[in-house]
């Protein structure tokens, strides 16, 4: 039996054998490359010498990607962790309750002006939280779920992360739900409405969305 749990699937076409692999990206080691690219964003947003209008874009970029990431990670991740660790449910309320203090820092960030004095202070609250759930995830959860799993289920469940981020809102909202099954409803449906409104004001999501650097001095 599986010791992680793994959403409904059609049988594995290369049969039972243990060898099997299928094709996409391990989920933690997913993961754990978005915790990469964000905290390269986080530095950027930090940086005194960032120009305010290239702050907004970054924080904008930011956001987005971040409220992807927590989605995926609330709906696949932590009921993971819930069920497959020693304590597993504590950590996952833990991740779940920080996760919500992070959306509302967020969306603080996003309503501020980069001009306003308090801005560098929002900036450095938001890195530090995203700081703190990077570590939690490399020293607590990833190592366990690693040794626990195997790596066909990790890319089983790394497959679903990338299909949960990409339908998942990418706009703060603290007080949606954050555990399953009803982020799992919520979610999406919020996420589309997301979509439409990110199109008609041209708001940047992706990292690849943003002007270079070089561009905006």
């Amino acid at each position: 039996m599986s010791a992680v749990p793994l959403p409904p699937l059609p049988p594995d076409p290369g049969g039972p054998a243990d060898d099997y692999r299928p094709g996409g990206r391990n989920m933690v080691d997913l993961l754990a490359a978005e915790h990469h690219r964000i905290d390269g964003l986080c530095a950027e947003l930090v940086d005194g010498g960032t120009a305010p209008d290239r702050r907004r874009q970054v924080a904008e970029v930011l956001t987005a990607t971040v409220v992807r990431h927590l989605s995926a990670e609330e709906q696949y991740l932590y009921p993971t962790v819930r069920l497959a660790l020693p304590h597993g449910a504590e950590l996952a309320d833990r991740e779940v309750a920080a996760d919500i203090s992070l959306l509302a820092s967020l969306k603080e960030l996003t309503a501020a002006d980069p001009r306003d004095d308090a801005y560098d202070r929002r900036c450095r609250a938001v890195a530090g939280l995203l700081r703190r759930h990077a570590v939690a995830a490399a020293t607590e959860l990833f190592p366990p779920l690693r040794a626990l799993a195997s790596d066909a289920e990790l890319i089983r469940l790394g497959n679903r992360v990338e299909i949960a981020a990409e339908a998942a809102p990418t706009r703060p909202r603290p007080s949606t739900p954050a555990t399953p099954p009803w982020n799992r409803v919520v979610d999406p449906a919020v996420g589309v409405l997301d979509k439409v409104l990110d199109a008609v004001t041209r708001r940047r999501t992706y990292v690849e969305d943003l002007v270079p650097r070089s561009r905006t001095r």
